[in-house]
């Protein structure tokens, strides 16, 4: 008995050590994590004189200065932001809605060319965007769509990364029974999808509406490419723009401020949907 009773206190002294390292990592990553926000805020609100000075944690007085230079200066900031809104906002929306319809074709029915759709998809996967970028502008030239924001909303449709992941998780989550009965009770296809199979994604769709729209929002390449007018460009082409300017010109003090104005969307739209990640990540990874 007294050997049970000390190998049982053993166990939860053991257990409650790696509680605490656990947590005490934890609190380390998350300090790294977040540091380097508050470093880009406090930023923000100093000078380029400050800034040039060498870096200080305290933050300072000239943020409101450093706006009304920014937002009277040379760039569109507002445009931008509201170009950057709408383009990654229909991309996360248009990507997570067809990928999941994408996957739930591959996942609730049975025909020939199901296996090599499915591989097929994965392979368009391992082409990167750089390869075909050359023949992508010229194609919208000729469609003359250029300087529009279609070529950066159309093309996210077609996911490869979004469409795995939503087969992955409707594995795991979808059974085809309830999809059965539904047939049986005389529903629809898009009914059965959109009523059903749908609801049921959510978690998944939360995690790659996230995904999507900051992959969308911090996209410089691809909008370098299409966007020529100032007030098209999306937020990354304008700080890009800003970086650039002459050295007599150049604020660093606008610079840091409108950074973190451009990431203040992305923090909103990840405390509203961050629920959902934990149990989308842990339940798409798992596969009955």
């Amino acid at each position: 008995m007294g050997n049970s009773k000390n190998q049982q206190l053993d166990e939860g002294m053991s257990l409650g050590a790696r509680r605490v390292l656990a947590n005490v990592v934890l609190i380390i990553l998350s300090f790294l994590c977040l540091c380097w926000f508050y470093v880009l805020f406090v930023n923000a609100t100093r000078s380029n004189g400050e800034l040039t000075a060498g870096f200080s944690p305290i933050p300072s007085t000239h943020l409101f200065e450093n706006w009304n230079n920014l937002i009277h200066g040379t760039q569109p900031v507002l445009f931008g932001m509201l170009n950057s809104i709408i383009v990654a906002g229909l991309s996360a929306f248009l990507c997570t809605y067809f990928s999941t319809m994408t996957a739930y074709a591959i996942h609730a029915y049975d025909f020939k060319l199901k296996k090599p759709m499915f591989t097929f998809i994965l392979m368009v996967m391992m082409i990167p965007t750089q390869v075909t970028a050359l023949g992508f502008v010229q194609l919208i030239n000729k469609m003359k769509i250029d300087d529009t924001f279609i070529p950066l909303i159309v093309p996210s449709i077609a996911a490869p990364v979004t469409f795995f992941y939503m087969k992955q998780y409707m594995d795991s989550t979808l059974s085809l029974s309830l999809i059965e009965a539904a047939r049986i009770d005389g529903a629809g296809e898009f009914r059965i999808f959109n009523t059903i199979a749908f609801p049921l994604m959510k978690p998944a769709i939360a995690v790659q509406a996230i995904f999507t729209f900051v992959a969308s929002w911090n996209n410089y390449f691809v909008p370098a490419l299409v966007l020529h007018s100032d007030k098209k460009k999306t937020l990354p082409i304008l700080i890009a723009q800003l970086r650039s300017a002459d050295f007599l010109k150049f604020d660093m003090g606008q610079v840091y401020c409108m950074i973190a104005f451009s990431i203040l969307p992305v923090i909103v739209v990840y405390l509203i949907l961050s629920k959902y990640i934990v149990g989308g990540v842990s339940l798409g990874g798992v596969k009955e």
